[in-house]
């Protein structure tokens, strides 16, 4: 990796390498990467030798949005099952890192809280994998956050009245 490259961080998004910084924990220094997410202007610390532990990728091609717009559109997923058992299944779809996985939370989350509020754990989940969807295809798209932000939108929309 290099400084200059825009990876996927999992569980946060996508981000772009803007530095190594060498700094000290518990009396042992190590190289960490720098990451700047084009959402909320977060910096992020990565020890070099935790990469492959956490499972940083590169960013998808534009050739794979497609499949992104189909998991955006299609319809809804029901998970059976209370409200932290959808926590824990949403979550772990989140924790791949894969961004399929974020898409279809987020479609499934938009799209419930849409009907009914959902709690306030689930918002938190909608909102990080918005995070993590809209970041990566800031960067494969080359648009804004809110341009992203308003298609994701009308996609998830688009799917939601053809259930209906």
């Amino acid at each position: 990796m290099n400084i200059g490259d825009k990876v996927v961080y999992p569980m946060h998004g996508a981000g772009e390498i803007t530095g190594v910084e060498e700094n000290e924990v518990g009396g042992v220094v190590s190289s960490y990467y720098v990451f700047r997410l084009p959402m909320g202007s977060l910096k992020l610390m990565l020890p070099v030798d935790k990469v492959d532990e956490v499972g940083l990728r590169e960013l998808i091609t534009p050739a794979q949005v497609e499949e992104v717009i189909k998991i955006l559109t299609a319809e809804t997923e029901q998970i059976q099952g209370s409200w932290n058992k959808r926590f824990q299944t949403n979550l772990e779809r989140l924790k791949t890192g894969n961004i399929l996985d974020a898409a279809a939370v987020a479609r499934n989350l938009s799209r419930q809280n849409n009907k009914k509020k959902i709690s306030s754990g689930e918002r938190r989940l909608l909102d990080l994998s918005r995070q993590i969807l809209i970041s990566e295809l800031v960067y494969v798209c080359g648009k804004t956050p809110e341009e992203i932000t308003e298609w994701v939108d009308e996609l998830i929309a688009s799917g939601e009245t053809e259930e209906s």
